[in-house]
C-alpha cells in the first residue's frame, strides 16, 4: 500500500522562509509527475508548482520568485522551498506524484501558516 507524507509545515514569521517535504513509501509506478497544492478554507484546491519528469517547473503566479519545487529523481520524493513568505500563503499545502501506471496519489496536507 502507498502512503504519502509531507512534512516541514508550521508557523512562520512574513519574509521567512520553510521548506516542505514529500515522500511515497511502497511500490510505486514510474513517476510522471509531482506537484505541491494549497487550499484555504472555502477554496479551491490550487496548484503551487510542478515538476514533470524531464524537470520542467511550473508555477502559479502569486509564488513565482519566491518557490522553488525540486526532486529526488531516484526517489519518490518531491520538496518545496518558500522563501519570503506572505500572509496570503497561509494554507493546507498537500503533495501529489503521479505514477504511469497508478493514477495519482496524495499525501494528507501539512498546515502552513504566515503571521507576525
Amino acid at each position: 500500500q502507498v502512503q504519502v507524507v509531507e512534512s516541514g509545515g508550521g508557523l512562520v514569521q512574513p519574509g521567512g522562509s520553510l521548506r516542505l517535504s514529500c515522500a511515497a513509501s511502497g511500490v510505486i509506478g514510474s513517476i510522471s509527475f509531482r506537484a505541491w497544492y494549497r487550499q484555504i478554507p472555502g477554496k479551491l484546491r490550487e496548484l503551487v508548482a510542478s515538476i514533470d519528469s524531464g524537470g520542467s517547473t511550473n508555477y502559479a503566479d502569486s509564488v513565482k520568485g519566491r518557490f522553488a519545487i525540486s526532486r529526488d529523481i531516484n526517489k519518490n520524493t518531491v520538496n518545496l522551498q518558500m522563501n519570503n513568505r506572505k500572509p496570503e500563503d497561509t494554507a493546507v499545502y498537500y503533495c501529489t506524484l503521479r505514477s504511469r501506471t497508478d493514477g495519482d496519489y496524495w499525501g494528507q496536507g501539512t498546515q502552513v501558516a504566515v503571521s507576525s
